[in-house]
This record gives C-alpha cells, sequence and structure tokens, in this order.
C-alpha cells in the first residue's frame, strides 16, 4: 500500500469547538472548514509534510450507524523541545484541565497531560535519556541525538 497521508480523525459533538481549541493552544491552521467537519494543519519544522488532524460531527452520515458516537480512549502526543515551558503556558497561562501534573518518567520522558473539549487526553512530551534499567527497550537511542 502507497500511503499519501496519515491523520487521526476526532469524532466529537462539539466541532466548532474543537477547532478553535486546536488553532489557539497548539497552533493549528484550518484548511477545510463545514459545520460537520474540519480539516487542520500543522507546519512540521523538521519536514515538508506537515502535521494533520480532522474533527468530524459523529452524527454524520458517512459514520456508520453502528459507530456514531464521540471519541473515547484516545491520547495524542506532541514531542516538544521545552515541555517545562509549555508546561507554563498550557496549564499555568492558559488555564488547561490537568490531568497529570509534570514529570520525569524513567521510560525517558518529560511530560505532563491535558485534555481537549472531547475528552481526548494530550500528553506534552519532552524526550530525556532513560533510567539505565530502561534503556535496553529502546530499538533506536533517540535521547541521543542531538538535533532533537
Amino acid at each position: 500500500m502507497r500511503t499519501n497521508s496519515f491523520y487521526p480523525v476526532i469524532l466529537t459533538e462539539q466541532v466548532d469547538i474543537s477547532a478553535a481549541f486546536y488553532t489557539r493552544h497548539f497552533g493549528f491552521e484550518v484548511v477545510f472548514e463545514a459545520d460537520w467537519y474540519v480539516s487542520l494543519r500543522l507546519a512540521n519544522g523538521h519536514s515538508n509534510v506537515p502535521y494533520e488532524l480532522a474533527l468530524l460531527d459523529a452524527t454524520h452520515s458517512t459514520i456508520p450507524a453502528a459507530y456514531q458516537r464521540t471519541v473515547q480512549g484516545l491520547i495524542l502526543n506532541f514531542e516538544v523541545d521545552d515541555v517545562d515551558a509549555e508546561y507554563d503556558r498550557l496549564i499555568k497561562g492558559e488555564q488547561l484541565p490537568l490531568e497529570l501534573d509534570i514529570r520525569d518518567e524513567a521510560f525517558g520522558q518529560r511530560h505532563f497531560i491535558t485534555r481537549d473539549p472531547n475528552g481526548v487526553l494530550i500528553d506534552i512530551i519532552t524526550i530525556i535519556p532513560p533510567a539505565e534499567a530502561e534503556s535496553n527497550q529502546y530499538v533506536e537511542k533517540v535521547w541521543l541525538d542531538e538535533t532533537k
């Protein structure tokens, strides 16, 4: 299979509120907008391929009837250069809900978790060196990459 694009689509009852959330807090731009669907794009500073996210009215006719319900059990990971700065901006400044306070994990992340208006968890992460006991789990030694 040759894939030209891949992106998550969040089924929601709040398309417009969710679009405003992702554009305001995470810098996405609207590239298509209807009352039932919004396509968002975020420029990727590391390549020419942008990050994409879409929001779709959960009751829209393009969704099979058995699946017309809002999203559950989803976490969106945003890897950033400075998680502490994002914590200050989003949690302290913007007062987004804090679901997991900022902390270092032995498996190699410093992170915190907030959520969007749909209950989708958003994990803001900076890669850090893992504890020695955890480092053998990694196939790729991402914390050694000086370009991150």
